[in-house]
């Protein structure tokens, strides 16, 4: 479009729309008469059942998508007869971008802590939710094989593999190979040191250390076990001056990055939370991991979610952990040795190395870019000053601007730059539709 160039010329040429499937007509026929006879076996099943509700349901739903398929191609949720379409067999793995690897692909999977276990809880909520489908008569049972891989069947798939994780599970312990520590930080910065203190007292003590943090302009991460226990931790700190903000799970992920921004940029000192400050989060300017009732064992204070809150304060220069707790637990302590190991691995490494600890200074915009385009707000304010531009213009001068901008576009089209074309017609356009409008509101001008 840009040079104007003719490549070939086409006489016809087919665009698909996006909802459409490109399959041959004779693998949609073949699966037709699969699916029929599928149909079938399910009918008398559920008649033998005496379930004639469902009998009813699965008959005019499967008869109206096959009628579809045969007419059209396709129908709506097609996907559920993939197993039949693609010539599969009940129970085979499904096809997925994982088979387009060559045989020597290396995976890497990043925080595998997490992305391990989630890999079979795909399966496992699917399969939840489909047999509910199949059972009551909305899906054949074939739309059951259309799935994510079972964990098994992803572990197949995983020939040469690479977990990268701060926080190693039981998995990735029980398959390594080869163990590469990544502890030593080039800035010399160490884990934070970490005190226990008594959870009776906590949210006293913790007003306390907030002060301190405030007065030097530092940030300070505070995380709970439950959403009301954030809620009524920030309406307390509010009383008392505290400039504080909570994250929990109904805030959406472009609002909790701005919250981190605000966070960052000083708009408020203190963030409250529940699960959502472990991994991922990259703040410098926290220099306090304060973390509530540390000795209630479970899911949010395992040793890994431990390990994972208190290193949020591993990337300031003076960052400390507390942890409020009237016992140390097993995986407290596990947390506690894990952390104290890396701190003094790094300090002799500093010592050997002469390196004196430097803080980490990195620019806000940086986290937030992948929500903000900046070349896509620097067009917006651009847009926004041509309509100021516009809108102070009289009648005359409007008519002036229109038809410059008419020789302009006329003269790049002849040019062949449809781009700068495109965009003048675009102005056109507007300033026609700002000379209707000041006609409009002209007393007498319709006459």
């Amino acid at each position: 479009p840009l040079t104007g160039q003719i490549l070939q010329r086409i006489s016809r040429f087919t665009v698909y729309p996006s909802s459409h499937y490109v399959t041959p007509r004779s693998t949609t026929l073949r699966a037709i008469e699969a699916i029929k006879e599928e149909l079938r076996e399910r009918i008398e099943f559920f008649q033998r059942e005496n379930r004639l509700v469902e009998c009813q349901r699965i008959e005019q739903r499967t008869r109206f998508d096959l009628e579809m398929m045969n007419e059209m191609g396709f129908c709506k949720g097609i996907e559920n007869y993939s197993r039949h379409l693609s010539g599969r067999k009940a129970g085979e793995p499904p096809p997925t971008l994982i088979d387009y690897l060559p045989p020597n692909a290396i995976m890497f999977i990043d925080e595998s802590h997490v992305t391990i276990p989630q890999i079979g809880g795909m399966f496992k909520g699917d399969r939840a939710r489909k047999e509910n489908l199949v059972n009551y008569g909305f899906r054949l049972p074939s739309a059951l094989d259309n799935r994510p891989l079972r964990f098994d069947e992803f572990e197949r798939m995983m020939r040469r593999a690479v977990f990268v994780s701060a926080t190693p599970s039981e998995y990735e312990r029980t398959h390594q190979a080869q163990v590469v520590e990544q502890v030593v930080r080039p800035t010399g910065l160490v884990d934070p040191q970490i005190e226990v203190r008594p959870a009776s007292t906590q949210v006293d003590d913790l007003l306390s250390e907030i002060n301190k943090r405030v007065a030097v302009r530092e940030r300070v991460l505070v995380t709970t076990l439950t959403k009301r226990m954030a809620e009524d931790l920030t309406d307390y700190l509010t009383e008392h001056g505290i400039k504080v903000r909570y994250l929990h799970s109904d805030v959406d992920t472009v609002e909790r990055v701005e919250i981190i921004r605000d966070l960052r940029l000083g708009e408020f000192d203190v963030l409250v939370g529940i699960n959502l400050l472990r991994e991922g989060l990259d703040m410098p300017e926290v220099s306090l991991v304060a973390i509530l009732d540390a000795d209630k064992e479970g899911f949010l204070r395992s040793e890994r979610s431990l390990i994972q809150t208190i290193g949020r304060a591993a990337r300031h220069i003076n960052g400390r952990a507390i942890l409020y707790a009237d016992r140390v637990t097993d995986s407290m302590k596990r947390a506690m040795d894990e952390t104290e190991r890396r701190r003094n691995k790094q300090i002799a490494h500093n010592l050997k190395h002469g390196i004196t600890p430097i803080g980490i200074v990195k620019t806000v915009r940086d986290m937030i870019d992948g929500v903000y385009d900046a070349d896509e707000a620097h067009a917006m304010l651009k847009a926004a000053q041509e309509d100021a531009v516009y809108e102070s213009m009289g009648e005359k001068e409007l008519t002036r601007e229109i038809k410059r901008v008419e020789r302009e576009m006329l003269e790049a089209a002849r040019n062949l730059d449809f781009e700068r074309a495109a965009k003048m017609r675009d102005d056109l356009k507007k300033l026609k539709q700002r000379l209707f409008i000041g006609l409009e509101i002209v007393p007498g001008a319709a006459a």
